[in-house]
Parts: C-alpha cells; sequence; structure tokens
C-alpha cells in the first residue's frame, strides 16, 4: 500500500494520544473517598459495570480515529482491474473425438456450456475472440466486446475431423497479437483508457489464448511445439485445456462396419505448450472441473494492476465503527430512570 499524501498520517498522533490519555486516567489513583455506612444497603443498588464493556468502546473509537486519519492521507493499493486494451482468445477442438462421452454430455456439449459461463464472468472491458479448429483453424468471432458473436460462432462448434493443435495455437496466438497492436486505437465502445493503459503504452502483452483440446494432433504443418514457439515469439500467453479421460471413445462406421475408437486426451503436448508460453495447463476429465477451470481464467485474465485509490473504504471502515462504538456506548452507559 502507498500514500499520495504521506505526511498527512501526522494525525495518527491524535489516536495515539488519546489512548495515553485514556490509560493514564485508568490508572489514576481516586481523588475523593465517600463515606457510606451501610454497606449491605450500598452494595445492593450499586450498579456492576463490567470493565471490558468500558475499554471496549474506547479501543472502538481510537480505532475508529485512526482510520480516518489514515483515510486522509489518501491510501493507494495495487488491484487487478479490467483493461480495454485486454484480449482473450478462445480456441476450441471440434475434432470428431469430441463427441466422446465420457466427459457428459459429450466433450463438445461440456465445453459450449462452460465457455458461456466464461462469457459470463469475464469482465465487460475485455474482448473476447473464438477460434474453432480442426483439420484447420478458422476465426469464428474476431475479437470483439461483444459477447453475442462469440455466442452465435458457438453455434457452429459442430464435430469434424482431424486435429490440427499446432496451425491453430499459432492462429490463435496471430489473432491475440493483433488485438495487442490494435489496443493504441480508441476501444469499441468508446471507453476511456485505463490509467495502466496510459502509463504502460500499447506494447504490453494483454492479450491470452485460452486453448481447449482432447486428442493427438493428426493434421497441420506445425507440430504443437513449433506453434506454441510462435506464440511465444509473439508474446502471448496459452492456457492450455486437456478435456477427457484415458477412457473415451468414439463410434466410427466405414465400410459398412462399426468400429471403436480410443480419444484419450494428449496431455504431455498440451503441458508443453503452456509451459513454453508461460501460460498454465489444466487436465479436466468431467463437465463440472471444466467449469471450474473457466470461471477461475474467467476471474483472472485481462487484468492489470493499477494504483487505485482506497480513501473511501477507510473513512466509510472507520465511519461505522464509530457508530458501533457509540451505539455500545447508549447501551451500556449508566442512565437515569
Amino acid at each position: 500500500m502507498s500514500l499520495v499524501s504521506p505526511v498527512l498520517l501526522l494525525s495518527l498522533a491524535v489516536p495515539a494520544l488519546a489512548l495515553g490519555g485514556y490509560l493514564w486516567l485508568q490508572r489514576r489513583p481516586p481523588r475523593y473517598a465517600v463515606i457510606f455506612p451501610n454497606l449491605t444497603v450500598l452494595q445492593s443498588v450499586a450498579r456492576h459495570e463490567r470493565a471490558w464493556r468500558r475499554h471496549l468502546v474506547a479501543a472502538l473509537l481510537v480505532a475508529a480515529i485512526a482510520l480516518l486519519c489514515v483515510g486522509v492521507a489518501r491510501p493507494q493499493m495495487a488491484l487487478e482491474v479490467p483493461d480495454e486494451r485486454a484480449t482473450v482468445v478462445l480456441a476450441l477442438d471440434v475434432s470428431g473425438s469430441m463427441r466422446a462421452a465420457d466427459v457428459k454430455p459429450t466433450r463438445l456439449d461440456a465445453a459450449r456450456t462452460a465457455i458461456e459461463g466464461f462469457l459470463e464472468r469475464l469482465p465487460k472491458e475485455v474482448r473476447v475472440g473464438l477460434i474453432l479448429f480442426s483439420a484447420e483453424p478458422y476465426v469464428a468471432a474476431p475479437p470483439t466486446h461483444g459477447r453475442s458473436l462469440v455466442l452465435e460462432g458457438l453455434k457452429y462448434a459442430l464435430p469434424q475431423f482431424g486435429t490440427a493443435i499446432g496451425d491453430s495455437v499459432a492462429r490463435a496466438a496471430e489473432l491475440a497479437e493483433a488485438a495487442v497492436r490494435d489496443g493504441s486505437q480508441p476501444v469499441e465502445n468508446g471507453g476511456k483508457a485505463t490509467l495502466a493503459a496510459e502509463l504502460t503504452g500499447p506494447l504490453e502483452p494483454l492479450s491470452t489464448v485460452v486453448f481447449l483440446s482432447d486428442g493427438f494432433q493428426t493434421r497441420g504443418v506445425l507440430t504443437p511445439e513449433e506453434g506454441a514457439q510462435q506464440a511465444h515469439d509473439l508474446g502471448i500467453q496459452v492456457h492450455t485445456i486437456a478435456l477427457g479421460t484415458d477412457e473415451g471413445v468414439i463410434e466410427v462406421e466405414r465400410y459398412g462396419q462399426r468400429r471403436v475408437i480410443p480419444v484419450p486426451p494428449d496431455r504431455p503436448s498440451l503441458a508443453a505448450i503452456a509451459e513454453i508460453t508461460g501460460g498454465k495447463a489444466y487436465e479436466v476429465r468431467d463437465a463440472e472441473r471444466l467449469v471450474e477451470v473457466y470461471e477461475s481464467l474467467g476471474s483472472s485474465v485481462g487484468r492489470v494492476k493499477e494504483d487505485r485509490e482506497v480513501t473511501a473504504a477507510f473513512v466509510g471502515g472507520g465511519a461505522i465503527i464509530l457508530a458501533v462504538a457509540g451505539l455500545l456506548a447508549g447501551l451500556w452507559a449508566p442512565r437515569l430512570p
């Protein structure tokens, strides 16, 4: 935490002096003695006051004044806030293996549901794009602040043939990098750039790829590692999700015969992509965990650390504590009948 006006912290001398004065008054011996002949009657009518109540009210008053004094110094904290330049590119595998039902109802249906939840959780300031890939990648929705275009693109997520992991990682990174370069332009919704954007400039890597696949590469020019290296060279971080279990299978009918084909995910390749690009690798074996992963990513990607003034929090906290102290004092202080 930092302070805009640190010299005003000298005002903390006020609650410190108040605390010192209170402690001195508590230790000071009584100045007058009262003579009362009948101690039994005196004990029966005297009010038994709990000392801790008096001390609690005093402590609350001192704490409230201290918080208000810190608020006067205008404290700032580094908070993660959405950035209008930030972009998330979602890359979704739509190969035939996504028809496997080991993740209920199917891998593809579970992925659609999780992505829809991700879009709801992602801050509105962050642009999002969608790439669908099987034998080759194609852009289903360019990066945009509008979520409807991405949801419309998800409708075209239908199982196809082949899996080009390397090419798709590279294409998603290119799309994300282009969004970084475009970040120097005015944002689509006419919003004002954040202070972080003004200070860091347009070259800060604020684009991220969330890459979901459930199988091994069968098509494409680039290997997964080569695609990851291209993403790394562009400064794009790729988070990978390996979806499915080792028991996942699909049924394929060829030449009049029905075959059962195992479709386990290629976890090592996806983990390598994340490692090369500095992202995180997730292994997901059920729909509930998939939703959790996308929710976690939706709460973390597209954010930058920015110093924000939190004076209101200190002043509000001090006011609340002061009100509580006054209420307790009114309840516990002696009153005339």
